[in-house]
């Protein structure tokens, strides 16, 4: 006797189930495994994936009042975003003009510039304003396949306002069908009232603005939220990124750094040290660090918009980084000044491209690697029985036109937790 569930997806040419290994991401030369069932199907139960198989064994075994046909595409997990910084108020066009004309980014920060010209208008909006200006951006992640992003606070730069962003990631949250993961981002800058003494405004970090946001996370947040850190030359030394990041921990709050995006300090050797979930941009990482993210638990995330973003010709060596067996996602890292980028589908279009990586690999990134970037490994970014449901049908016939094809949006209906949330 059949068996009812909720809905059946089916006939599905490629369905493609992105499966973890060991229980882990998938390392080195093992990236892109995409774990092919042609004719593919799924059954969906209360959110969550009961089967998985051909079309003749799930149709032959479950029924539904409510099915997908799907004839001749492409099914994948939806795809995660592991690093964005989607909440913020205003823009930075002014600046793009700029940097066109050929100003570098470090000039424009100097001049007060870049992230702290973010931070300004960030702190002037009120909490409504913040989830308004937010919620359109997640909309177009969420239309172009993306149904998990992580999310950064740091554009306020004080406690007032980073608890305000972390307020309006609660609420976009519960708001929206995507599920967002929140990262404190409180060490993004220095803001230009402790530029004379930036030890002074690390000590602000830790003395009162991560106790305010581990409480923060007791009162509003049940599940992981992590603490990063910009590790770069004229943002936080090493030493501050120490200090930093280990008062994250004893806050109970997960690790992620920024490291290596123009000069190579020492960041990911510290990631590596701490155990951080991710270190990421890892643009200038050495060739010894880059042994050590192979040889560590800590996810390397490639970010191929930013550079291409900013005009630059220099992106992460991720065959380098597989050499090395390490693990590797990518992002967007959706932001206002150095990439506006909404689309996981371009950051894929630039990995295949820049990170000389296959469609494959680029998928892999997208999904299960990517999970595992924000603490998620194994509960999303792939298609197993006792996940979530969250699901991508393509309007293609092949999964490589993943990468390959740029431009357009390819996504033709977004199911989370099964439901069906976007169709074209």
């Amino acid at each position: 006797m059949s068996q009812a569930v909720d809905l059946i997806i089916y006939n599905a040419h490629q369905l493609c189930t992105m499966p973890t290994h060991d229980n882990g991401p998938q390392r080195g030369h093992r990236l892109g495994d995409v774990g092919l069932i042609e004719d593919g199907a799924v059954a969906i139960h209360d959110g969550i994936i009961e089967a998985i198989g051909t079309s003749d064994e799930i149709c032959g075994t479950y029924y539904s009042t409510t099915v997908l046909d799907v004839t001749n595409l492409v099914m994948t997990p939806g795809l995660v975003d592991p690093h964005t910084h989607a909440i913020w108020a205003g823009d930075r066009a002014a600046e793009f003009e700029r940097r066109i004309a050929g100003a570098t980014y470090q000039e424009l920060m100097a001049e007060g510039g870049g992230i702290n010209s973010t931070v300004r208008q960030t702190r002037a909006a009120d909490l409504a304003t913040l989830v308004d200006q937010a919620k359109p951006r997640l909309e177009r992640m969420m239309q172009n396949g993306t149904t998990t992003v992580e999310c950064k606070t740091g554009y306020g730069l004080e406690t007032h306002t980073e608890l305000n962003m972390l307020n309006a990631i609660a609420i976009l949250d519960a708001e929206m069908p995507l599920d967002l993961v929140p990262t404190f981002l409180g060490a993004h800058a220095v803001p230009p009232e402790y530029k004379r003494d930036p030890d002074v405004y690390v000590d602000l970090l830790v003395q009162e603005m991560i106790p305010a946001v581990a409480a923060w996370k007791a009162e509003h947040w049940p599940d992981e939220l992590f603490c990063d850190v910009f590790c770069e030359d004229g943002a936080f030394s090493v030493e501050q990124s120490r200090r930093i990041l280990e008062a994250g921990q004893l806050g109970g709050l997960g690790l992620k750094i920024h490291s290596d995006e123009f000069e190579a300090l020492g960041g990911t050797r510290l990631a590596v040290e701490l155990g951080t979930t991710s270190a990421d941009h890892l643009v200038a990482t050495s060739d010894e660090e880059i042994t050590l993210l192979g040889q560590s638990n800590t996810i390397a995330v490639s970010l191929p918009c930013t550079p291409f973003g900013l005009g630059h010709h220099h992106y992460s060596r991720a065959k380098a980084m597989l050499e090395a067996g390490a693990a590797l996602a990518i992002a967007t890292d959706c932001n206002p000044g150095t990439a506006w980028c909404e689309s996981m589908q371009f950051s894929m279009a630039l990995a295949t491209r820049y990170l000389r990586l296959t469609p494959a690999q680029a998928l892999a990134c997208a999904t299960v690697n990517a999970a595992f970037a924000i603490g998620r490994g194994g509960k999303i970014g792939t298609v197993a029985v006792g996940k979530p449901a969250d699901l991508v049908v393509w309007e293609i016939d092949d999964y490589r036109h993943l990468g390959y094809r740029f431009g357009s949006n390819l996504a033709k209906t977004v199911v989370k937790h099964g439901k069906i949330v976007f169709e074209q």
